[in-house]
């Protein structure tokens, strides 16, 4: 039987608000796969997702939902399969896990810069949250653009513009309703928008135009034949620009608007799971205890050596490895169903799904189903230490989700986690001031993890003295 003449029982109109709705309680009564708009199916069945993201076969994104970020340039937001695959094979080099590691001294320096401004703020309050959230930024940005922002450096940490990019979400909904109002609103001249602007917007459209004029400037400093070329060679310009890409692909709107989906990206997720972590980390006695440990002992076994305490190594601690992971769990790349459109039928028991139809999981609802993970939205780093379940547990566990277009940057992202979240416990006692683990929990669909605290957590610190 053909699947797409399911009735509609959750139309798409209900996430204009940015609600998440309870579709996990609505799916059991409906069956697990349902017609979500007129065009849409959703799928909650955790064995059907190595059937939808996989690594063979043509997979295009659906474009309604993706044109409405404006970025059809991106890899990222390439709705078809050849165009986003020849991007892809341009950059992924890049973001390779091997680069990182190579550059891992980069996300170091900002780690103890990062330590460093904390100790200033010794017997105080702060925002953590932001503090993340700055380092992200800085992180990303050096990382991919070769420009140093010194976001940590700001005595806010640069909340307004944290807050702006929490709020983009918004901004994506309604641009997938309202197909005008992105282009309308691209148009207005920034001179225009600072005029009219809350801090938070202005801060953005600040950001903006700085990293469009750095991209700008390191554009023609890679296609310069002057020795300040050199200059830009670790950025992503540089590995877009000395790609078989055709001309046209090297264009620096397409650049730029590659440059700016990948690192919005980058701090997004990576700044909302490090929340997420910090304040479960810092709750619980018995988790810190354990990560400094485990981190302690590799720490000094490193310094015996006269040796830094490396990626490779952290990598290789079990605990420290299942905690990132249980906060990926909870807190993965993006909240949205990521709809995905095959070139042929699909098949889902007895029903086939047409060709061309766009259908959609979200990982959210499978990283919390309490089949697969007892006690699901309890914190809980000790479910992944034994091997044979985490094994198990990992065939249906996709923080970047899976298959062609798996997130590019998580191998930077897991960096940013392993470096920092080791500094931290071993340098710093964090007293949590006002929030609970609600206050990280999914709240809205901004694309992103949308939740109640936003970008903040409060803490009050004193140095851990061993």
């Amino acid at each position: 039987m053909t699947l797409f003449k399911v009735e509609s029982t959750l139309p798409e109109s209900q996430h204009c608000t940015g609600y998440m709705p309870p579709v996990s309680d609505v799916l059991p009564a409906a069956g697990p796969i349902i017609r979500i708009s007129p065009e849409e199916l959703h799928v909650l069945d955790p064995a059907f997702f190595e059937t939808l993201y996989r690594m063979d076969g043509r997979w295009d994104k659906y474009a309604w939902a993706n044109d409405a970020f404006g970025a059809k340039g991106s890899t990222i937001f390439a709705p078809n399969h050849d165009v986003h695959h020849a991007r892809r094979r341009a950059i992924a080099p890049f973001f390779s896990k091997q680069n990182v590691a190579g550059r891992q001294e980069l996300i170091r320096r900002n780690v103890d810069k990062l330590c460093q401004r904390i100790t200033k703020l010794t017997g105080t309050s702060f925002n953590l949250g932001a503090a993340a959230s700055a380092f992200a930024r800085d992180v990303a940005n050096e990382f991919i653009i070769g420009k140093q922002y010194n976001e940590l450096d700001l005595e806010d940490f640069g909340i307004n513009l944290s807050m702006s990019s929490q709020g983009m979400g918004a901004f994506w909904r309604t641009t997938k309703h309202i197909r005008w109002f992105g282009p309308a609103m691209k148009a207005v001249p920034v001179e225009w928008a600072m005029k009219t602007a809350d801090e938070r917007t202005k801060s953005f459209l600040r950001y903006l135009q700085q990293s469009e004029q750095d991209a700008r400037h390191t554009l023609e400093v890679v296609t310069s034949p002057s020795p300040d070329s050199s200059k830009a060679q670790n950025t992503l310009v540089n590995e877009i620009v000395r790609s078989n890409l055709p001309p046209a692909e090297k264009a620096f709107d397409r650049i730029f608007e590659e440059i700016s989906t990948v690192t919005a990206a980058a701090f997004d997720t990576t700044s909302n799971a490090l929340r997420l972590i910090l304040f479960h980390v810092f709750s619980n006695d018995d988790i810190l205890q354990k990560l400094r440990k485990e981190v302690g002992g590799a720490s000094a076994a490193a310094a015996s050596s006269f040796e830094p305490l490396r990626l490779k190594t952290l990598e290789q601690l079990p605990y420290l490895t299942s905690t990132l992971m249980e906060g990926l769990r909870l807190s993965p790349a993006i909240a949205s169903r990521a709809a995905r459109i095959m070139n042929k039928d699909l098949f889902y028991g007895d029903w086939r799904i047409p060709a061309g139809t766009p259908v959609g999981m979200t990982t959210l609802l499978m990283h919390t189903d309490e089949k697969l993970y007892p006690d699901p939205m309890r914190f809980n780093p000790d479910r992944w230490m034994d091997p044979v379940a985490r094994k198990a547990a990992e065939k249906r566990y996709a923080p970047f989700s899976r298959g062609t277009r798996m997130c590019l940057g998580m191998y930077l992202a897991w960096a940013e986690m392993y470096l920092l979240l080791a500094a931290l416990v071993q340098n710093f006692d964090f007293r949590i001031e006002g929030a609970t683990a609600e206050d990280f929990e999914l709240e809205s669909d901004n694309f992103a993890i949308g939740t109640k605290a936003e970008c903040n957590l409060v803490v009050h610190v004193n140095p851990y003295k061993g």
